[in-house]
This record gives C-alpha cells, structure tokens and sequence, in this order.
C-alpha cells in the first residue's frame, strides 16, 4: 500500500478492529458447530446455516442495485458456472469440517484446518514446478512439527483429524479457484451465487441422507448464529476491514483464528489445550504466516483475502461507486 493511497490513522485503526472482529467470529464457529453435531446432521446443519447465511444477505443486494445510478453489464451464465464451481468446493470443506467436528476436538480441528494457508503457496509452487523458497520449506516444516505435537498431546490421531486435513485440502482448492474466478464478476452477487447453490446443492445432500431436515427448537440459536454472524456479516466486516488495511497485515490477523477458536472451546466447551498442545498450535500459527511471507504479498495476501469471501473484488466495487 503506497503512502499516496494509506488510509488515515482512524481508518486503518478501524479496519484492523473489523478484521480482529471476524477473526474472532470464525474461531468461535469450531466451538458453535461441534455443540450443534450433537443434535443436527451436517447436511442439516450445512443447509439452515446457507440458506440463513443468503437470506440475510438478500436485502443487502437489493439495497446496493437500488442505489447504483449505473447498471453493469453481466454475464450471468458465468456468474451461475462459476458460482458452482465455486460451491462444490465450499460444501466439501464445510462438509469434511463439520464431519471432522463430531469425533475431534474444536480447537484441534481449527489448527489443522488452518493449515489450508501453507497449502495454498505450495500447491502453487509444485504446479508451477518453482523451486520451494527457504521461507517455504520453513513453513512446512512448522506445520508438520506442530501437528506433530498436537497429535502427541491430544493422543493418536482420530478419524475426525483425517475429516480436518481434508477440509484444509478443499479450502486450499478453494482459495485457488476464486481467486481465478472472483476478477470476472461483482463481489456481492457472485458471492451470493455460491451460498444459494451452496443452500441447494446441502438440501441435495439432506434429501439423500434420509437426515431430518427440521432441526430441533434448540438448534435454532446456533443456527441462527452461524448463518447471520458467521456467514453474512463477517462478510461485510471483512469488505469493510480490508478497505483500510494491507494484504500482510491480513494475513497476520487470519492467523489468529486457530487461536480464537482455542479460547471459545475452552470457555463453552471446557477444552483445554496444555503444553505441548500450545507450542503445537503456535507453530502452526507461524506456518501459516511464514508461508505468507514467503511467497510474498502478492500470492500470500491475495490466498489470505480471499479465503472467506470475496472481499478483495468487494472492496474494489465500493471504491468504485465512491468515484
């Protein structure tokens, strides 16, 4: 970010509160969701938190083309393929990481799907047959030794584990794949292309399990908060956040996540993490944040913006109608 174009102190101040703010917002998920296994099918859960998730952001598309004095030309076919393609990465990491979450712990699962970071750079690296940098091999090197502790200290690895590594895999897939297909459309529809044939490929699913696809009274509040919270307001907040604040700095605040999700499982659900539980999950911490380094600004920053959401294609929308 150049000093021509740095956002004021307030800004750049309230853009890292909105990014620690969703951070915070994704740690607490792992805690929510491993409680919400106990009573709902992940199809079930998967399904209510998507079509909740798109629901609440529906007005917020109608709000936008009601105020656009200009009409893009779109190409909704595209918009609909990609949308897909991009959905059928979504549901399998949201669907291995809620499977994962009904035999593992919360706070295991957050470190070992954070690891979908240093994938992101090495997948690029091996398919681009570029030699690994030091800072690379680095950070593989963390991540393995800090599983390698994690699994030491919360005993051998269970399926759940194996159900978290794969979700890391298809987020990896996933940051890839939006990356190359988020630059052809607008942020906020494209975004809500993928929850919608997110919502209807999880009914799908659900219908083909045979699971109950009305969940229980209980269910309703952590569903309510995973859909409202979790899926469309930390999207907001994200655009918001990154407006103001540059892709490293991103990409230190994200890795906290693991973190925050440790914090919420211990206090909702008595989680303890002890020493060699701690230096594991910090050294997977600083994987993921070497990795980012080590590839750069450039890959590692766009591979962390984007993770989540569309945010970085969002972000410039906003500052295009401001013009």
């Amino acid at each position: 970010m150049s000093a021509a174009a740095r956002p004021p102190a307030s800004r750049h101040a309230l853009g890292l509160a909105l990014l620690l703010l969703v951070t915070t917002v994704w740690g607490s998920t792992f805690a929510v969701v491993k409680t919400a296994t106990d009573t709902l099918h992940p199809a079930t859960l998967i399904f209510w938190r998507f079509a909740l998730g798109t629901v609440c952001l529906l007005p917020l598309l109608l709000w936008r083309r009601q105020g656009s004095n200009t009409v893009q030309p779109g190409r909704p076919r595209r918009l609909w393929l990609d949308g897909l393609t991009m959905s059928g990465w979504m549901i399998a990491g949201y669907g291995a990481q809620t499977t994962a979450l009904s035999s593992t712990s919360a706070n295991r699962a957050a470190f070992i799907t954070a690891l979908s970071v240093v994938l992101v750079p090495l997948w690029q690296a091996l398919v681009a047959r570029r030699r690994l940098g030091a800072a690379l091999w680095g950070a593989v090197a963390l991540a393995v030794a800090g599983l390698a502790l994690l699994s030491w200290e919360g005993g051998r690895l269970v399926i759940g584990d194996l159900w978290a590594l794969g979700c890391a895999f298809t987020y990896a897939g996933f940051i890839l794949s939006l990356e190359r297909t988020s630059r052809h459309h607008a942020a906020l529809p494209f975004t809500l292309a993928q929850l919608l044939w997110v919502t209807l490929l999880a009914l799908g699913w659900l219908l083909l399990s045979g699971a109950s696809w009305l969940p229980p009274a209980a269910s309703w509040g952590p569903l309510l908060y995973l859909g409202a919270a979790a899926t469309a307001l930390t999207t907001l907040l994200q655009t918001l956040g990154q407006r103001w604040v540059s892709a490293v700095e991103a990409s230190v605040i994200y890795a906290l996540e693991p973190v925050s999700a440790s914090i919420f499982s211990y206090f909702l659900l008595g989680e303890r993490v002890y020493l060699r539980g701690f230096l594991g999950g910090a050294m997977v911490v600083g994987a993921t944040v070497l990795s980012q380094f080590g590839q750069g600004q450039s890959d590692g920053g766009r591979a962390l913006r984007t993770e989540h959401a569309t945010a970085e294609t969002f972000a410039e929308e906003g500052r295009e109608s401001e013009s």
